[in-house]
C-alpha cells in the first residue's frame, strides 16, 4: 500500500510541477505578447526648428537690436576717446588728463554694466521662450502619446534609433497649432 500511496504522491507531484511549468510558460509568453510602445524625441531639434522657437528668435531679435546696437556705439565712443587720449594725452595738462582719464574710466564702468545687464535681460527672456516652447512641445508629445497608445516618450538620449524618433511628428504638431493660432 505504501509503495501504490508513494506513487500517486509521486504522479501528483510531477502533474503540479508539470501544471505550474505550463502555466509559467503560458504567462511569458502572454507578457511577451504584450506590446509596449517606445519613442523618443529630440529636443534640440525642436527648440532649433520649431515654427515656434523660431518665432520666439526673431521677437529677441527684435526686441534686444537696438540695446545691443547702442553698446555698439557706446564700445565705439570708448575706443575713440581712448585713442584720442593716447593720441593727445601728452599735450594735455596733469589736471586735464587725469579729469580725461576719469571720465574714460566711468564710461568704460558704465559699458561693462550695461553690457552685463543686457546679457541677464536677454538670457532671462531668452529662458522665458524656451519654456514657453517646450510646454508646447510636451503637450504636443502627450496629445501624440495618447493618440497611438505610446506607453513611454523618452527626451534627451543620448542615442535615437531613428525607428522610435518622433520628433517630425511632434514638430508637425507644433506646426499645426501654431497655424490654427495664426488664423484666429
Amino acid at each position: 500500500m505504501k509503495k501504490a500511496q508513494l506513487l500517486n504522491k509521486m504522479t501528483r507531484q510531477n502533474f503540479v510541477r508539470l501544471l505550474l511549468g505550463a502555466l509559467i510558460t503560458a504567462a511569458a509568453l502572454q507578457v511577451q505578447a504584450i506590446e509596449t510602445r517606445i519613442a523618443a524625441v529630440n529636443s534640440d531639434r525642436i527648440l532649433r526648428e520649431s515654427v515656434s522657437a523660431k518665432d520666439a528668435q526673431k521677437r529677441l531679435e527684435q526686441e534686444f537690436s537696438k540695446r545691443g546696437r547702442d553698446l555698439q556705439q557706446m564700445e565705439q565712443r570708448l575706443k575713440s576717446l581712448a585713442d584720442s587720449l593716447a593720441e593727445k594725452g601728452a599735450k594735455l595738462s596733469s589736471v586735464n588728463l587725469e579729469k580725461k582719464q576719469r571720465e574714460l574710466a566711468q564710461l568704460d564702468i558704465d559699458l561693462q554694466r550695461k553690457k552685463r545687464e543686457f546679457q541677464e535681460d536677454l538670457n532671462r527672456r531668452r529662458n522665458e521662450d524656451l519654456i514657453a516652447v517646450l510646454d508646447s512641445a510636451n503637450k504636443a508629445i502627450k496629445q501624440i502619446a495618447e493618440k497611438e497608445n505610446y506607453d513611454l516618450i523618452i527626451q534627451e538620449a543620448v542615442y535615437i534609433n531613428p525607428r522610435i524618433d518622433i520628433t517630425d511628428k511632434v514638430l508637425k504638431v507644433l506646426e499645426d497649432a501654431n497655424t490654427k493660432v495664426d488664423l484666429h
